[in-house]
């Protein structure tokens, strides 16, 4: 079996890849949205963050990531405290806004470069976007435990 070629053998683009994670994104906005306010900010089970806590850490490393993977520029999106769903789902808005804008002028190639996220995650920079749509989807499955464990149906996941 030959080879394969980066340049021809290409499985999903970039661009395919943007509409992908902005698929999850738009989920987990849903399930945002599903939490009544009191319970997104203390609503816990098991020990786990609350999910106002989990939110904050998806808006603080979704549009960073996609700068830095642009610029090798790494900051955190919100250095202040994010206090309210209202807060979280006015950031999430704009970082979708920030990730649309920055990602189409990403290089193809910039994807398979070695980079150093934030400092300290080191990798391809294809594998660390794949990480932080991970980790989304890993927070947003945590929402859908704590939704049904306060008798709210979430959205179903395959609606994205």
């Amino acid at each position: 079996m030959p080879a394969a070629s980066p340049a021809t053998d290409v499985f999903l683009t970039p661009a395919a890849l943007l509409t992908h994670w902005q698929g999850h994104r738009k989920l987990t906005r849903r399930v945002i949205e599903a939490f009544p306010d009191e319970q997104f900010r203390t609503f816990s089970i098991g020990g786990m963050r609350p999910f106002l806590a989990m939110a904050s850490e998806m808006v603080n490393m979704a549009a960073p990531m996609v700068q830095g993977v642009l610029t090798n520029e790494w900051k955190r999106y919100v250095e202040t405290e994010i206090a309210s769903k209202a807060d979280v789902l006015r950031h999430w808005d704009d970082t979708t806004t920030i990730m649309n804008d920055l990602w189409p002028r990403i290089p193809a190639a910039r994807f398979q470069e070695a980079i150093k996220a934030f400092g300290q995650y080191e990798g391809r920079a294809c594998d660390l976007v794949m990480y932080v749509i991970d980790n989304e989807v890993h927070h947003r499955a945590q929402g859908y435990v704590y939704l049904r464990a306060l008798g709210i149906e979430p959205p179903p996941f395959y609606e994205r």
